[in-house]
């Protein structure tokens, strides 16, 4: 099967585009025909190997735990191990690989029981496959405030892939939202649902003097360079701070939530740039700048093997 591949750290260069072994299903797993996938932040960081504990994980020097990378995925099940229930031929799934990465490939196999779910039938395979990583973090995350009708809201980092999951979830739970993005996003994001949009290069939000019930911060003191504490004086004493760096558990149930919502028409993938498989480099090139709108796919197959 075709794959890119990355067999040393460094820039999108060192991706190359092989043929390399088709992974065969074990009894509980699902075999999967990847029609699209995305480009992550985790998937450039591991590329680079940035932060260094990426090296303590994939090999100091070289990878050699993961030279696949990819981390969500929409496809088509091809094959089933012999202990498969949930899935048949046929059925369209879309999933987060997780560290297991794997996903810039034309196949891939799963257990029946990994972070996987029914596709929502009014998706194409790359509106999907730009969902389960960040539409699953912000559902997750979220559910931690256990958001009410008419609470203030505030979404830092609204116009990345978990931010935009995340304005529309919390404006779905019915919140006052406030969305925090830069100039060229301000438009579209109240689009997605926000009440309010602050131009981070305009105006300091931790300086503003506004009270909110729940701050979440979408990006990461890696991104922005804010810690929790610059938050501190715009957040209700009652109220609570979530980020994307806290753990959080991804779930196959959240992944079916989040087909129904979606079905339901309440919530969308947003997709900045779709790029074919041979120019992976390119794409990881344009994420890594910082400036992406929401999601960026990546597609890869459309003729699934009987």
């Amino acid at each position: 099967m075709k794959a890119i591949v990355f067999e040393q750290y460094g820039p999108p260069e060192v991706f190359q585009l092989k043929e390399i072994e088709t992974p065969a299903p074990k009894q509980d797993e699902v075999f999967i025909n990847i029609a699209a996938t995305s480009v992550r932040a985790g998937d450039w960081r591991m590329r680079k190997a940035q932060p260094f504990g990426a090296r303590l994980f994939n090999g100091l020097f070289r990878p050699k735990r993961i030279k696949v990378l990819g981390m969500e995925l929409a496809g088509e099940v091809v094959g089933l191990g012999e202990k498969v229930t949930k899935y048949k031929k046929g059925d369209k799934v879309y999933a987060t690989t997780q560290l297991r990465f794997g996903a810039y490939a034309e196949y891939i196999s799963l257990p029946e029981e990994w972070i996987m779910a029914h596709m929502p039938p009014n998706m194409s395979y790359e509106e999907a496959a730009a969902v389960p990583s960040g539409g699953v973090a912000a559902v997750q995350i979220l559910r931690k405030a256990n958001i009410q009708a008419g609470q203030k809201v505030l979404i830092y980092g609204a116009s990345g892939s978990i931010g935009t999951f995340a304005v529309q979830l919390a404006k779905h739970l019915g919140a006052e939202l406030t969305a925090v993005c830069s100039t060229s996003n301000l438009e579209w994001v109240k689009e997605l649902g926000a009440d309010r949009v602050i131009d981070y290069t305009e105006e300091d939000v931790t300086a503003m003097g506004d009270s909110y019930d729940v701050v979440f911060d979408a990006v990461g003191v890696m991104i922005s360079g804010l810690k929790k504490k610059d938050f501190k004086n715009i957040i209700h004493p009652e109220g609570i701070f979530l980020s994307i760096e806290n753990p959080y558990r991804e779930s196959a149930e959240a992944l079916t939530y989040l087909a129904q919502l979606i079905e339901a028409g309440q919530i969308n993938s947003v997709i900045d740039r779709i790029y074919p498989l041979e120019q992976m480099a390119e794409a990881h090139s344009y994420v890594e700048k910082g400036h992406k709108k929401g999601n960026v796919v990546i597609t890869i197959s459309d003729d699934p093997i009987p």
